[in-house]
């Protein structure tokens, strides 16, 4: 078992890498698997949302706000997880499986630029669902605008580094594509729960919303909620994501296979 670095100095020009990135782009574009997770359901999910009259009622237990400004959070995250947990091992582990990781091994091109191609072209579509979720949901349905844009981005980033670091650790674990596909929808189920898909966070019993303060997607929705409705998000959800990037990160580099 071996684990990955970042480079192997001197034995591929750098400009090798932004190929290899323009051709997961190419990928990405053909089989869009992160594109549908990570861009198009959460957008659809909230036009669907965002034209219920029932979500623009306003519940004792939001503060104030719409059911649909809590919802909005969520989808943001809702598209994250999907990416990570599906659109960015997937591929990792396919590679893995056809033997391309272990063929790159042989030439001047290290196999852990592919890895890191991956995660630039996840990365680029999780922040463009992101901003296409956040501005249309302020320009189409009418939330609010972001209180700390600086506290949102801090947020996301985070968010996007526990959930990648997560999807990683899935892509070094799993043994085939098949099996990726598994283990990340059985994640899903819990993480969306905690994250409040189904029962937004504010409305949780106390006990339940304990323990969505310690899940990768509650943390986050907790982090991007503060931002949007009261400012600078507190420190404990930045916290709790710094942590589950480094823990993920850590076990990801400590247990992915070659092949």
């Amino acid at each position: 078992m071996s684990t990955f670095t970042l480079s192997r100095p001197g034995t591929a020009p750098r400009a090798a890498f932004g190929q290899i990135v323009l051709n997961e782009g190419r990928l990405a574009w053909r089989r869009p698997i992160g594109l549908i997770a990570g861009v198009v359901l959460p957008v659809l999910l909230l036009v669907v949302f965002g034209k219920l009259p029932a979500f623009k009622q306003t519940l004792p237990g939001l503060g104030g706000a719409t059911i649909f400004d809590a919802y909005v959070p969520v989808l943001m995250v809702f598209g994250l997880a999907m990416l990570a947990l599906l659109g960015l091992p997937i591929p990792l582990v396919s590679y893995r499986e056809l033997g391309v990781l272990r063929r790159l091994s042989t030439t001047p091109v290290p196999p852990s630029w592919l890895l890191a191609a991956q995660v630039v072209v996840q990365l680029c579509i999780a922040l463009a669902g992101l901003a296409i979720v956040n501005f249309a949901s302020v320009a189409a349905f009418g939330a609010p605008v972001p209180k700390s844009p600086g506290g949102l981005a801090l947020s996301c980033l985070l968010a996007i580094g526990g959930l990648f670091a997560l999807g990683l650790l899935i892509a070094a674990l799993a043994p085939t594509a098949n099996s990726v596909n598994a283990i990340g929808r059985l994640a899903l189920i819990p993480l969306l729960f905690f994250a409040g898909l189904w029962l937004p966070r504010p409305l949780m019993p106390a006990a339940l919303l304990d323990v969505s303060n310690y899940t990768p997607l509650g943390a986050a929705v907790e982090a991007i909620q503060g931002s949007v409705q009261t400012g600078f998000p507190p420190a404990a959800p930045l916290l709790v994501l710094a942590g589950y990037t480094l823990v993920f990160a850590y076990l990801a580099r400590r247990f992915f296979r070659w092949e």
